[in-house]
C-alpha cells in the first residue's frame, strides 16, 4: 500500500436535503487550496440538476446520476473514483491532489465511509480525509426528529456547518446547537452567515478517524462491513425504483415545453409550500422563463424558498423547464394538476 501521505485525501460533504451543500461546495471551490480538487456529485432521483450549480464544472467534475443509495455507493461511486484515477494517471485530465464527494441529501453516510475506508482497490490510491456535514439552521431540528439519515450525517461529521443562521430564529439555533452537541460533541461547529463560511478553518488538516466517533458510528460501519461481505457472497440482484427512498419519500420531475410565466409560477410555488411545506422536502428546478434568454434556477426546502439564481447560459441543448421534487407522502398527480391549472390561467390572461 502506498505511503499514507501520498494517498489522495477524500473530503465527504454531506447533509440533509436543502441544507446548503452545493452552496458550501461552491464557496470551498473558490478557495486556492482546492484549485487542484476533483469533484463527484451524487444526486437522488432519475434527473440530476445539482451538478449544473457547481460553479467549477470541468472535466474533473463527475455526476453520479443513479439514485440507488446502496448500489450507487457500492458500485458507481467506486467505479467513478477509479475511472477518474485512471484518467489522471493517463494525463487525460489535469492532475488533482484532493477529491470531494458531495452526497445526495438522503444518503446514509455509513456505506460511503465504509467504501472509502475499506475497499481494497481504493485504499491503494485514496484515504478518507474529513467529513463535513451541513445542517439547516431553519429546518434542522425537525429533520433530526423525522429523518434518521440526518442524524447519521451529523453524528459522523468532523465539522458541522450550521447554515441559514441569518434567517433562523435565535432560540431555534440555540436548541439546534445543543442537539448537535449531544449527537456529536467532538465535531467542530462552524456557523455560516449569509452563505459565508471560514473556508481555511473548514479545510485545515483532515481529522477523520472512526475510533473517535463513538460506539454508534462504529456500529454503523460494522453493519456496512457485514452487509458488504454478505452481498459479495450472494450477489446484489435486487430491483430499485431510483426515485423512491422508502415507502413515503419519493422523487419525481415535472418537465414543460415552452416558456413559463414567472408570476404565475411564483404564486403557485408559494401556495404549494404554504399548504404542504412540511412534506416538500426539496424542490429545485431549471426554468425557461418567458422574456429571459438564460435559465432561472429555483431552490426551496419545506417552507423556505431561496432567491432565484440566473445562470449565464443553458447547460445544454434542452430548453425545457425541469422541476425536481423530493416529497414525503405527496402525490405527483396532484402537483402536476395544480401547476397545469396555473399555467392555463396564465396563458389565458396573456
Amino acid at each position: 500500500m502506498a505511503a499514507y501521505a501520498k494517498l489522495t485525501p477524500v473530503i465527504v460533504v454531506t447533509g440533509f436535503l436543502g441544507s446548503g451543500k452545493t452552496t458550501l461546495l461552491n464557496r470551498m471551490l473558490r478557495h486556492p487550496s482546492l484549485a487542484d480538487a476533483a469533484v463527484l456529485v451524487n444526486e437522488f432521483g432519475a434527473v440530476g440538476l445539482d451538478h449544473f450549480l457547481v460553479e467549477a464544472m470541468d472535466e474533473n467534475t463527475v455526476l453520479l446520476e443513479s439514485g440507488c443509495l446502496c448500489c450507487t455507493i457500492r458500485g458507481d461511486l467506486k467505479d467513478s473514483i477509479l475511472a477518474l484515477n485512471s484518467r489522471r494517471a493517463r494525463g487525460e485530465i489535469p492532475p488533482y491532489r484532493q477529491l470531494i464527494v458531495e452526497t445526495t441529501g438522503l444518503a446514509d453516510p455509513a456505506p460511503i465511509l465504509f467504501t472509502l475506508s475499506a475497499d481494497t482497490v481504493l485504499k491503494h490510491h485514496y484515504r478518507l480525509g474529513s467529513v463535513i456535514t451541513t445542517v439547516d439552521g431553519v429546518n434542522g431540528l425537525s429533520q433530526l426528529d423525522r429523518h434518521p439519515e440526518s442524524v447519521k450525517q451529523a453524528t459522523v461529521a468532523d465539522r458541522i456547518v450550521l447554515t441559514k443562521s441569518d434567517i433562523a430564529e435565535a432560540a431555534t439555533l440555540e436548541r439546534l446547537r445543543a442537539r448537535l452537541a449531544r449527537l456529536n460533541g467532538s465535531a467542530e461547529l462552524i456557523v455560516a452567515v449569509n452563505g459565508q463560511v471560514d473556508v481555511p478553518r473548514l479545510l485545515r488538516a483532515d481529522v477523520y478517524d472512526p475510533r473517535t466517533k463513538g460506539a454508534e458510528v462504529r456500529r454503523w460501519l460494522a453493519a456496512e462491513a457485514k452487509k458488504d461481505a454478505a452481498e459479495a457472497g450472494a450477489g446484489h440482484a435486487h430491483a430499485h425504483d431510483v426515485s423512491r427512498h422508502d415507502e413515503h419519500i419519493r422523487s419525481f420531475t415535472l418537465s414543460f415545453e415552452g416558456a413559463l410565466d414567472w408570476t404565475a409560477f411564483g404564486i403557485w410555488l408559494t401556495m404549494l409550500l404554504h399548504s404542504h411545506g412540511e412534506r416538500v422536502l426539496r424542490v429545485k428546478g431549471i426554468l425557461n422563463v418567458a422574456g429571459i434568454e438564460a435559465p432561472v434556477v429555483v431552490n426551496g426546502v419545506q417552507h423556505v424558498v431561496h432567491p432565484p439564481i440566473h445562470l449565464a447560459a443553458w447547460p445544454g441543448e434542452d430548453r425545457r423547464s425541469h422541476i425536481v421534487f423530493i416529497v414525503d407522502d405527496l402525490a405527483q398527480v396532484d402537483i402536476e394538476r395544480s401547476l397545469a391549472a396555473f399555467n392555463r390561467l396564465a396563458a389565458e390572461a396573456a
